[in-house]
């Protein structure tokens, strides 16, 4: 029996949630889209907004949204994809004190316009000494006694790549408001935390950003200090998101009938490197080769489906992808844990019950 999907809200304000088992469509419905913010939504007058450009800059301007307007419209599909995706299979390892329990939900794949980056930066023009591109949100953080906006930075190669966007909308209707409106950061490939929402200001830099999610957050660092178990600042800073697939149907709670079955999922390449294999197994079983549905573009999930005969008893299904660059997926979750339970990419299990 296919589970119809449900929120999974996980903070009191409903900020940040997914739908579990998500559609399994190349794109995302809106309502079904994962939001994670750190702050309430800040309301935006689209009116009087501006778009402050400024830093290594040849000519600092500031933008209207008509302004932006004016440059070449542009549309891509690209999956997002939350830091804390399948944080949920380390707390068998031990407790994660103050993180989110995400499971497999947060990921969506969106259908985005607006204008590409690197457009608004050959506008500006830059000096010779830049190497990043700062991005700060609106909202408006508390941490530590200090009141800030949410940011990161790209590389300036990343930041010139034509799938880099200023979305001004998702499936083909204006932000809302919990998804960035009325203008937000897509940067496909890499880790949602970089895809800036209500973005407020662009500044071009020649060190990283020094926004508190990037040098104290968002970071992967895999030896804990007794001294501060939260401190990851030692940490590198999540990037690119890793090659990664999740088992979508059956979940865990359906109940199954012994026989033929169909297995769906998702599966990643990281960065914009094609899947080109995915297998699941039964048990210690051996490895089938799933079938692959074509990707929307590039910077997308791939779907897979594979046709499975179980007998009566309890299972374990497992599922691993590769991509064009060989990369593939670790085999266990300690192979991937880290202190704030980042981007675990280990093959993913779902344990099912058949009659």
């Amino acid at each position: 029996m296919k589970t119809p999907p449900q929120r999974l809200v996980h903070d009191p304000e409903g900020l940040n949630a997914g739908s579990w088992p998500p559609p399994a469509e190349p794109i995302t419905p809106t309502p079904f889209f994962f939001t994670r913010s750190h702050a309430p939504v800040p309301a935006i007058d689209p009116g009087s907004y501006r778009l402050q450009v400024t830093g290594l800059v040849q000519r600092s301007r500031s933008f209207t949204l008509d302004q932006l307007q004016s440059f070449p419209r542009r549309t891509l599909a690209a999956t997002l994809v939350c830091a804390g995706l399948r944080r949920d299979e380390f707390l068998s390892l031990g407790p994660l004190p103050g993180e989110l329990p995400w499971g497999p939900e947060p990921i969506s794949t969106g259908e985005w316009t607006g204008v590409a980056l690197g457009d608004l930066l050959r506008e500006v023009g830059w000096t010779a000494q830049t190497r990043y591109v700062e991005l700060i949100g609106l909202d408006r953080v508390e941490r530590h006694g200090r009141s800030f906006g949410f940011g990161g930075s790209l590389d300036l190669e990343k930041a010139l790549g034509d799938e880099v966007l200023l979305a001004t909308h998702l499936n083909g209707a204006p932000l809302p408001p919990a998804h960035g409106f009325p203008l937000r950061a897509v940067v496909p490939g890499w880790i949602g935390a970089r895809s800036v929402k209500w973005l407020g200001s662009i500044s071009l830099r020649t060190d990283p950003t020094e926004n508190y999610f990037q040098t104290q957050a968002y970071r992967v660092l895999r030896e804990l200090d007794p001294r501060a178990p939260r401190d990851v600042s030692a940490g590198v800073a999540l990037a690119e998101v890793p090659v990664n697939s999740v088992i979508i149907e059956p979940s865990a709670d359906n109940q199954l009938e012994a026989g033929r079955t169909t297995v769906r999922g998702w599966a990643m390449g990281s960065a914009a490197r094609t899947v080109t294999r995915v297998e699941v197994a039964v048990d210690s079983g051996s490895w089938m080769p799933a079938r692959l549905q074509p990707q929307e573009s590039a910077w997308t999930w791939t779907l897979w489906e594979a046709e499975l005969d179980l007998a009566p008893g309890t299972h374990t299904l497992t599922v691993r992808a590769t991509d064009s660059s060989g990369a593939t997926q670790p085999e266990s979750i300690r192979d991937t844990w880290n202190v704030k339970g980042y981007a675990n990419n280990a093959w993913h299990r779902v344990a099912i019950q058949v009659s």
